[in-house]
C-alpha cells in the first residue's frame, strides 16, 4: 500500500516537471493566436495530446486501443493534477512571456489587465488606525488572536473593522519617521482562486520561518487595487477589495491567517516582518 502510494507521489511529482517544462515552451494554436478561447489548462491538454497521439496511420487495432487508453490515463491524470496544482495565469499577450510559476500558493490566479482603474498616487499617505481599540478587546470581538510581527514590536495603535457576515479585520498600525506602517489580519485563509488585477505583475516571494519550512508570499511594488478571495474556518468564501497607496506584501501564517502588510518601501524588510511573524517561542 505504502509502494503504491509512494508511486502515485513519484507520478505527480514528475507531472508537475512536464507541466511546468510544457507551459514555459506552450505555442498557441494558429487557430486562435491570441489565445482567446483557451484556458492554460486547455492548452496544456492539448498540446500534450497532440504531442502523443501522431498523424492517424494504418496500425492494428491492439496498438491503437493502447495508446487510446494512455492518453485517457493521461488526461484523468493530468485533470486530477491541475486541479490541484496547476494555476491557471490570465494574461494579456504582451506580457504573456514574463509568466511566473505560481505553485504552491493555494491556486493564485493572476489576470493582467491595463485598464485597472487608476491608482493612488506614489507616496499617499497609509490609512491609519481609527477608532482604537486595545489589543486584547480586538482578540476578544474578532474571534482570534492578533500576531503582532516581533520586529515591528508592540504597535502603536489597534482597530477592528466590522465585516459582512460577522467577520471582522483586525489592524495593527506603528509610526515610523512620520508615517504609517499598516498590518491587516483576517481570520481566514486564500481563496484557492485568488484574484488580483494589476497593472504590473507582482513578485513571488519566499518567507522562510528559520526551522527549515517557508511560506509563500506577494509582493506587490506599486500601489494598487487588491482584491483578494479567502476561505473562513467553515468553509464560506468571501472577498475583500483595498486600494493601496505604497507597496504591499500578503502572505498566509499556519494556513489559517491572511496578512496584509503595507507601509514598508523595502521588499526585504518586508520579509523580514513576515518572517518574524512564523517564528514560535525560543526561536532565535
Amino acid at each position: 500500500m505504502r509502494d503504491a502510494e509512494r508511486g502515485r507521489g513519484g507520478d505527480r511529482a514528475r507531472l508537475r516537471a512536464e507541466l511546468l517544462a510544457l507551459g514555459r515552451g506552450m505555442n498557441v494554436p494558429e487557430r486562435d493566436p491570441e489565445g482567446v478561447g483557451l484556458t492554460m489548462a486547455e492548452r496544456v491538454l492539448a498540446q500534450i495530446v497532440a504531442e502523443a497521439v501522431p498523424v492517424p496511420v494504418p496500425v492494428p487495432p491492439g496498438p491503437l486501443k493502447r495508446a487510446g487508453a494512455w492518453v485517457r490515463r493521461r488526461a484523468r491524470l493530468l485533470a486530477a493534477a491541475l486541479s490541484g496544482v496547476l494555476v491557471v495565469l490570465v494574461l494579456t499577450p504582451p506580457v504573456r512571456a514574463t509568466v511566473a510559476d505560481w505553485f504552491d500558493f493555494g491556486g493564485v490566479e493572476v489576470r493582467y489587465d491595463p485598464s485597472a482603474p487608476a491608482l493612488e498616487r506614489p507616496g499617499a499617505p497609509v490609512p491609519g488606525c481609527d477608532t482604537p481599540v486595545t489589543l486584547s478587546e480586538a482578540a476578544r470581538r474578532s474571534g482570534f488572536r492578533p500576531v503582532v510581527p516581533p520586529a515591528l514590536g508592540a504597535p502603536a495603535a489597534v482597530a477592528l473593522t466590522d465585516l459582512p457576515q460577522g467577520r471582522s479585520m483586525v489592524t495593527l498600525c506603528w509610526q515610523e519617521n512620520g508615517r504609517t506602517v499598516r498590518l491587516d489580519e483576517f481570520l481566514s485563509r486564500l481563496d484557492p482562486y485568488f484574484t488580483k488585477q494589476v497593472r504590473e505583475q507582482p513578485e513571488w516571494l519566499k518567507v522562510h520561518d528559520g526551522r527549515g519550512g517557508r511560506v509563500d508570499g506577494l509582493w506587490f511594488a506599486r500601489p494598487h487595487v487588491l482584491r483578494f478571495g479567502m476561505v473562513d474556518g467553515d468553509g464560506n468564501r468571501w472577498t475583500r477589495s483595498q486600494r493601496t497607496a505604497g507597496p504591499t506584501l500578503l502572505w498566509v501564517k499556519d494556513d489559517r491567517l491572511t496578512l496584509r502588510l503595507e507601509g514598508v518601501d523595502a521588499r526585504e524588510r518586508a520579509r523580514a516582518i513576515a518572517k518574524s511573524t512564523l517564528r514560535r517561542a525560543g526561536d532565535r
